[in-house]
């Protein structure tokens, strides 16, 4: 429901029942035809658009719950003419009169932090998905600043609605497209799909997670790379570390334009991207995606930036207080708080 015709609706159920409170109790003369809320809002009664309820049996509250109400039960209680008892009054909850807000300073993680639209429902995300590893994702407290690699607070804190608790090394090296890897990289890592974790450089030379877990190193001479015998086996997290770095180095959004291709807006999944390969290039992530009945999907956009910082939930331009993406209002090009994408770009990574 939009705003505006959220405040309509609640001034109209107040006027009733005020109306409908006074008249049962002889304090309201009828025929003027209309009467003033405390909301300054003059309401023709006579209008047939205006709809009067009848007040209900007071031994029986009739019950105005509105239907998707997220806290359907909750009671407020509303200020009373003296001398009446709360019985007199219909029992109402406080989520009628109240939009249903999106971000929930609460939550602390993805699914928790960001609610649905009012009609929408997230898509179905299997067990050990990537879909379920970003809802479940930690984030940082609410109202957090995206800080820079040196712990420095970025300049521009307003393109983001929240901020992951990714891991971030204190080098100038995971940025947009680092970010993206660095997601993937931690989902196959928590996962176990250990031999999934390998990115292209922008040389082409691949460099899987396995071998260097098996203790080789890369060897980067001018445009040669190769692999080199260096210690034993190591699984260790510090290891893996490394071995992002070392990723973060050589590869960005060219490589990663490679490992791609492109899709519809109808296929849009959590693990997509909006990219543009160059240099400098950009990318976002699609980490999350919900659906309403009429099978319009929305869905939510992250990203690292240049210089490297904490990967962060971007705000959608479009709506002030809403991060969500809505499919059914995209326009081409497609404008995001600090990069613009061609439609085109939409794309599916292959790893």
């Amino acid at each position: 429901m939009r705003r505006n015709e959220l405040k309509i609706r609640k001034t109209r159920l107040w006027s009733a029942l005020l109306f409908g409170m006074l008249t049962s109790m002889g304090i309201l003369m009828t025929g003027c035809g209309t009467f003033h809320t405390d909301v300054n809002e003059e309401i023709n009664v006579s209008d047939p658009g205006v709809s009067v309820p009848e007040m209900p049996d007071t031994s029986e509250p009739a019950d105005l719950s509105l239907k998707n109400s997220e806290n359907a039960g909750a009671e407020f209680t509303p200020e009373l003419p003296e001398n009446s008892a709360q019985g007199d009054l219909p029992d109402a909850s406080a989520a009628e009169l109240e939009e249903k807000e999106v971000i929930d300073p609460a939550g602390m993680t993805l699914e928790t932090r960001v609610h649905t639209p009012e009609g929408y429902t997230r898509t179905v995300a299997e067990k050990d998905s990537l879909t379920q590893f970003l809802r479940s994702y930690p984030m940082k407290e609410a109202g957090a600043p995206v800080l820079l690699y040196d712990g420095r607070e970025k300049g521009d804190q307003s393109a983001h609605a929240a901020v992951f608790d990714l891991p971030i090394e204190n080098q100038d090296l995971q940025q947009c497209a680092d970010s993206v890897m660095r997601v993937y990289a931690e989902y196959f890592l928590q996962t176990g799909q250990y031999e999934r974790i390998a990115f292209h450089f922008t040389n082409g030379f691949l460099a899987p997670y396995s071998k260097w877990r098996d203790g080789q190193r890369i060897k980067v001479d001018g445009n040669t790379v190769s692999w080199v015998p260096s210690s034993g086996y190591d699984d260790s997290y510090e290891c893996f570390q490394g071995y992002m770095k070392m990723i973060f180095s050589y590869a960005g959004t060219l490589s990663m334009d490679s490992e791609a291709t492109p899709i519809g807006t109808e296929e849009i999944r959590a693990g997509d991207v909006f990219l543009h390969g160059g240099s400098p290039g950009h990318v976002v992530l699609v980490v999350d995606v919900c659906e309403n009945d009429a099978g319009n999907k929305a869905f939510l956009l992250a990203q690292g930036y240049m210089p490297a910082q904490q990967f962060h939930l971007l705000k959608n331009p479009a709506h002030e207080s809403d991060p969500w993406y809505y499919v059914n209002e995209l326009t081409d090009p497609l404008h995001t708080p600090e990069y613009t994408f061609s439609m085109d770009s939409l794309k599916r990574l292959q790893y």
